[in-house]
């Protein structure tokens, strides 16, 4: 694995900070109506995309999740501006302004989305892996689920299929507690998910998801597995989200309190304390990394707001690959 530094620590609370902050600022401007539809956010969760990516070779790698992705193909590295511009549905974003908040999409930069339908990802991400295998690619496919998307038929026949081939995936579950608004304990007779991967003699265990050190270490051990031959692994990463399922959640099924003592967990504070506690930078310092955080995320907001929105010749567009497909008819 690739060294954890003092640098990785900076790097992991600039871009941890950022992605809360942008997603934050994705909140504000729901409120106001500029970004529609549904809207899940990241709040809590930074820590498994940080170690995550830590671990793998984004040059080759793939990534594919659900549809709480805003923050994940900036990771991956596609530009903040087109991903905050295609929430706004404008030209300018990721998918032209068609996918929306459930749908960013950037294969050149190796994330696969993005998938509004709960646990249709799953058996994607093991597509996505035969055909690194099929072509000799040498490459991981890193496919996350949430709790609830564990409960789907779909994941026991991916397993069965990605066990049977010998696929190089590594399948994550960011166990965040809830299924939407249903507790892990009411969706089984067990709470510990991991165990799903036994069925299929799959290695699976389970990790703490709030450390990124932790996840980048379980991470780069499950990659290896895969690039090296030895086919999937099942992790279940133990997160908590401090926002509700999405924007529109009241959170009834869950106390103010516990929200609040789940905070003393928080990711970021927990990487600036390690900062802190090393002496790896002044308060000066950590001041300067929030006013770039801060600067950038206006100027994606910035962006988005002055970006067109798409023609609407365009929805039609990038419905039909052939052009002159029979029996399309359509007024503008």
């Amino acid at each position: 694995m690739k060294k954890i530094t003092k640098k990785t620590y900076l790097d992991w609370y600039e871009n941890m900070l950022f992605w809360r902050k942008f997603e934050d600022k994705l909140a504000q401007v729901y409120i106001q109506q500029k970004v529609r539809g549904f809207l899940h956010l990241y709040n809590g969760q930074e820590a498994v995309l940080a170690g995550a990516l830590h671990a793998m070779d984004l040059s080759k790698d793939k990534m594919i999740t659900a549809y709480r992705n805003h923050v994940q193909p900036i990771g991956m590295g596609v530009d903040p501006r087109r991903v905050m511009a295609e929430l706004y549905g404008k030209a300018t974003g990721t998918s032209q302004g068609l996918g929306g908040s459930m749908h960013i999409f950037a294969p050149k930069n190796g994330f696969y989305g993005g998938h509004g339908i709960v646990g249709g990802q799953i058996p994607l991400g093991a597509g996505l892996a035969f055909a690194d295998k099929f072509f000799d690619r040498n490459a991981v496919t890193i496919t996350y689920m949430g709790d609830g998307a564990t409960r789907q038929g779909a994941l026991h026949e991916t397993f069965n299929l990605a066990m049977l081939w010998n696929l190089p995936v590594v399948f994550c579950v960011e166990n965040n507690g809830y299924a939407m608004g249903t507790s892990v304990a009411r969706t089984a007779n067990h709470t510990d998910i991991y165990k799903l991967g036994l069925g299929y003699e799959m290695p699976c265990k389970a990790i703490d998801g709030m450390k990124p050190e932790i996840v980048a270490k379980e991470m780069d051990e499950a990659i290896e597995r895969a690039r090296s031959g030895g086919g999937p692994t099942f992790l279940e990463i133990r997160t908590y989200r401090f926002r509700g399922h999405s924007m529109s959640d009241a959170q009834h099924y869950r106390t103010k309190e516990e929200v609040e003592a789940k905070k003393d967990e928080d990711p970021i504070k927990y990487v600036l304390d390690h900062i802190y506690k090393n002496k790896w930078a002044s308060a000066k310092e950590i001041a300067a990394i929030d006013s770039r955080v801060k600067d950038l995320v206006a100027e994606c907001e910035k962006f988005a707001e002055d970006s067109p929105y798409p023609e609407k010749n365009v929805m039609y567009d990038v419905v039909y690959e052939q052009e002159d497909y029979p029996f399309l008819s359509h007024k503008l």
